[in-house]
């Protein structure tokens, strides 16, 4: 009979009609037959699916009005799941083999139930035959005292699901067994209705309610389309491995699933058959309710990008981005005029009176300026091989960010990891629903689990792992938990992958006391508090997962928490994106942190990470926050476009900046600040009414606050805080680290920000090394308030918008072997105490050097050449020597005098100061040039420094990290960044 010979559609309407065996037979036709069977998936194979007894909707409980992607394929997968318990084939002689496949065929049907063959289960339990299939008809069977099962057997209920009501304790002592369509009650005796310690057992489309199954290996359970309710559970102790897929937990006082113990050495006879089962399930997923955005992020074009890239393009100019975010141009400008403007030098004024300097800025040409691009620094500011502009020198943000791995190159790149994805020991549960109860599932004592495809929702906790156990859980949804959601302890490990933990209490995953998990490629978000909380010497390899609108801290360490954060996507959080503090540290390298509400990164109180090649941008606030007592190494990282400061540092920290391009932030680059500053404690920076008006104070909480509020975060079900046993000492953790007493930032670049490129106001020493300043649209370091001794060294500072360096009164700074050149005010003004040796002032549109007020100060060996103005200029009661200095004429219709100093001051002197003017008459004079040497700063080190005065950043490794302890004090936060 021909297929072709009637419309498919008819051919459609007739099989329809054909029961499960003789669909079989048809699809063994021929290929044409098969592709018509096949075609039924969606009418017979859905019918035959969903009146099959003994099974229910494939995607029950989870998401029972979802479709299968094959209806037969899902009826296949039941059939193949239900011969399981018969698998137990002797492996003897044929004969025997033979016998026992007979036995199986011709095996006998027993009847339970009034009016039947037995009126109690016990009576059919003591004649059934092996293999034998027991049927209880509707009704409810009560025994006195424990059944036991020693052969194998069958148990069915007759009927609708909950039509046969068990109320037994059944101990099975035979190789294999299987209930279905059963409702399990407890007896008067004990709440464990069935039990098994080295057979197998296969439990399909049962409920439990009240009751608790038990297995101890080497015995195994299989268990399918079975509801556990009014605080059912199950235990399995030391199990090799058991199968648990789509059952429903709910109500549990307890854990609903306690895997306790290390898998025994001795297998049973099921084990290679459910490891055959576990591998011919379909990889499933769990689809929340919350994805992350899928639009292109601020800074993005949305373009695809090639299969395989890794690199996501972000092409967007500054005021693009400003615009977007409701931030203009004058914010910018406010943020320097309250201290700039009113506190401007008689100089500089009389400058711009004369014509010199005005407020268009106007381009002045210098007939003979002398060259200084070939200055230590320049190779950051030449074009690059592509011929792209440079990151310091383009007016736009940065235009590359990476993206997140996918779990498939995370695994490939980790063996540990990849080995723990294929582990099939322990117990296994898939598609499972745990709701409204205690706890989900609890792994202890070296017990081994692993958890795909479930949905964890309103409970108390979802997973909790402890005593060096190990679970894997593969793509998970934990939700709407009222504490943490996954809970990690006392050396436990594992794998945690394309996991949807969104919406919990406390923190989506919670780490401490040496559990040491690798988490890859999930989604944490939406959270009421943080995201990922690691302390208390927890670890862990926190990689290419996105992390997203928690309320706290995306990733918070603390308590000696020592996690590597790498790859991930942290952004539109609430609080910080990353925190890190009490002491936490961490390797954090190459996430992506933006659009978070406070800072990108925030350190403080002993937190002490390696910060490196990070992005860090679009913020709300400031970039990388150093708050009180904090340490780290900030080496390689890319700060750009927050509203706030690109990076904000306390005085009382000790942390060293290292390389970093803090870039295109609305205020200041890199600002340094006081820790008492009764001014700023009110919120009031300058010029901060024109970025956030109010909302620095509002969103500022005092320390007591915060600590406070940190505890109730951290205490999961009263208890206790006893770290003194599970901290280092001290001792132990700085016996490997050489201390330093003074903060450093060297060989960063500080470009294209708001204000200030670098603004310190500080009582604390530090140390300024090489660092390339440009472009800003305010002063490229202004010295406020020094106390104690800053140092200016060796660093580059072109082309910002107002002055190159500004000193105010009473501050002790010494700037040596800095080039200074070409910036839109005065070179430096100096109003403080201290030195100004061996740099280069060339270009600058007001005085050179400017020298103001009563300071006390050595301004000796410098290149001057001014654009206008004075070359150096002794203005006031200043105290000290002017001496050895080379002063250039810059422009040739500059009337003012190069070297100049009040005719009343007598206690300055100067010596020894050579000027140059231009020679009109002498044509073929050679033109004037910096060397002996080149223009500064200089490829090495300047005279006269020791590489124990100023650590180069050559002789900083990971392993050598710096840290000292310094004095607690006043906390007063950033403008918009406080830490929970």
């Amino acid at each position: 009979m021909e297929v072709g010979s009637l419309p498919v559609e008819l051919w459609r309407v007739i099989l329809a009609y054909l029961p499960l065996p003789d669909l079989g037979r048809c699809c063994q036709v021929c290929r044409a037959w098969r592709e018509l069977i096949l075609s039924l998936d969606n009418t017979r194979w859905r019918q035959l699916c969903l009146g099959c007894s003994e099974c229910r909707h494939p995607n029950w409980p989870s998401q029972p009005h979802q479709e299968p992607a094959s209806w037969r394929d899902a009826l296949k997968q039941h059939a193949l799941s239900t011969r399981t318990w018969t698998q137990n084939v002797p492996e003897l002689q044929s004969s025997a083999c033979l016998h026992f496949f007979r036995r199986r065929k011709d095996r006998r049907v027993w009847h339970v139930g009034s009016g039947c063959e037995f009126e109690t289960l016990r009576g059919a339990l003591g004649v059934v035959g092996p293999y034998d299939r027991v049927v209880l008809h509707p009704g409810v069977y009560e025994e006195q005292a424990e059944l036991v099962l020693k052969v194998p057997v069958e148990l069915v209920g007759l009927g609708r699901l909950g039509e046969v009501a068990l109320l037994v304790c059944m101990d099975q002592q035979c190789p294999t067994a299987r209930l279905c369509n059963l409702v399990f009650m407890p007896p008067w005796f004990s709440t464990v209705v069935y039990k098994t310690s080295w057979g197998h057992v296969q439990l399909d489309n049962c409920n439990f309610e009240g009751t608790q199954l038990q297995v101890r290996g080497p015995g195994s359970c299989q268990a399918r389309f079975c509801s556990f309710s009014q605080g059912s559970s199950a235990h399995l102790l030391g199990v090799v491995l058991s199968l648990m897929d789509s059952c429903d937990f709910s109500g549990s006082d307890t854990a609903s699933v306690t895997v306790e113990g290390p898998p025994v050495s001795e297998r049973n006879w099921a084990c290679k058959h459910l490891v055959a089962l576990a591998r011919t399930f379909p990889s499933c997923g769990v689809s929340g309710s919350n994805s992350p955005p899928s639009g292109p992020l601020p800074g993005s074009t949305g373009a695809n990008q090639p299969p395989g890239s890794n690199v996501k393009k972000e092409l967007v100019s500054i005021e693009d981005w400003q615009r977007r975010n409701g931030v203009d141009a004058a914010c910018q400008g406010t943020v320097i005029e309250s201290w700039s403007d009113e506190d401007r030098s008689e100089g500089e004024e009389e400058n711009q009176d004369g014509g010199g300097i005005n407020n268009t800025k106007k381009t002045l040409k210098l007939d003979y300026k002398i060259p200084c691009d070939h200055h230590g620094l320049s190779h950051l500011l030449r074009p690059q091989p592509d011929g792209s502009m440079p990151l310091v020198s383009s007016p736009d943000p940065p235009s590359l960010a990476p993206e997140p791995l996918t779990f498939q190159q995370e695994l490939d790149r980790d063996p540990e990891a990849q080995m723990l994805a294929a582990s099939t020991l322990g117990c296994f549960l898939r598609r499972c629903l745990f709701r409204e109860g205690k706890g989900g599932v609890h792994v202890s004592n070296y017990g081994q689990a692993r958890l795909e495809g479930n949905v964890f929702r309103g409970l108390n906790y979802a997973v909790r792992c402890i005593q060096n156990s190990t679970i894997v859980m593969l793509r998970n949804e934990v939700c709407e938990c009222r504490a943490s959601g996954i809970f990690l302890r006392l050396s436990a490990q594992g794998l945690i992958a394309e996991n949807n933990i969104h919406s919990n209490g406390e923190a989506g995953l919670d780490i401490r006391k040496g559990a040491n998990p690798i988490i890859l490629c999930n989604r944490i978000h939406s959270g009421l508090r943080s995201g990922v909380v690691v302390l208390g010497n927890g670890k862990g390899s926190i990689r290419s997962n996105q992390i997203y609108n928690n309320k706290e801290a995306g990733v918070y360490i603390l308590f000696s928490g020592n996690p590597v954060v790498s790859g991930n996507h942290i952004f539109q959080g609430q609080a910080a994106g990353i925190a890190i503090n009490e002491n936490g540290r961490g390797m954090i390298t190459e996430n992506v942190i933006k659009e978070n509400q406070w800072g990108g990164v925030d350190i403080r109180r002993g937190g002490d990470p390696i910060l490196k090649n990070n992005y860090i941008c679009y913020g709300y606030s400031d970039g990388v926050v150093v708050g009180e007592r904090g340490r780290g190494l900030i080496e390689g990282n890319h700060v750009y476009c927050n509203k706030g400061c690109g990076v904000w540092v306390m005085s009382s920290s000790l942390p060293q900046l290292l390389g970093n391009f803090i870039t295109h932030n609305c205020m200041y680059g890199l600002a340094v600040f006081c820790r008492k500053d009764p001014e700023n404690m009110e919120g009031n920076w300058p010029g901060q009414e024109g970025i956030g008006g109010e909302a620095g104070s509002g969103e500022r909480r005092g320390v007591e606050g915060e600590r406070r509020e940190g505890q109730e975060n951290l205490n999961e079900e009263g208890e206790l805080f006893a770290w003194e046993s599970d901290l280092d000492s001290e001792d132990e953790r700085h016996s490997a680290r050489r201390a330093i007493s003074v903060a450093l930032v060297e060989s960063n670049c500080m470009s294209y920000n708001g204000a200030v490129g670098l603004y310190v106001k500080s009582s604390e020493p530090l140390n300024v090394v090489a660092n390339l300043v440009n472009g800003n649209r305010g002063t490229g370091i202004a010295v406020l308030q020094s106390s104690q001794l800053t140092r200016l060294v060796t660093n580059c500072i072109l082309e910002n918008g107002r002055g190159g360096i500004t000193v105010e009164k009473d501050c002790r700074v010494e700037l040596r072997g800095n080039g200074i050149y070409k910036n839109c005010g005065h070179g430096v003004s100096f109003c403080g105490n201290g030195q100004i040796l061996e740099n280069d002032v060339v270009g600058n549109r007001g005085y050179g050097i400017q020298v103001l007020g009563g300071a006390d100060i050595k301004v000796m060996r410098n290149r001057v050449q001014p654009a206008q103005g004075c070359g150096v200029a002794v203005l006031g009661p200043v105290k000290g020597v002017v001496h050895d200095n080379v002063l250039f004429q810059g422009h040739p219709g500059n009337k003012k005098e190069l070297l100049h100093m009040d005719a009343a001051n007598e206690n300055c002197v100067l010596r020894n100061n050579s000027v140059l003017r231009h020679n009109h008459s002498c044509t073929s004079a050679p033109p004037w040039v910096l060397e002996n040497p080149p223009p500064r700063p200089l490829a090495s080190s300047p005279s006269g420094l020791s590489s124990s005065q100023y650590p180069s950043r050559l002789g900083i490794s990971m392993t050598t990290r710096i840290s000292a302890t310094v004095e607690s004090g006043c906390h007063n936060g950033s403008m918009f960044c406080s830490i929970l």
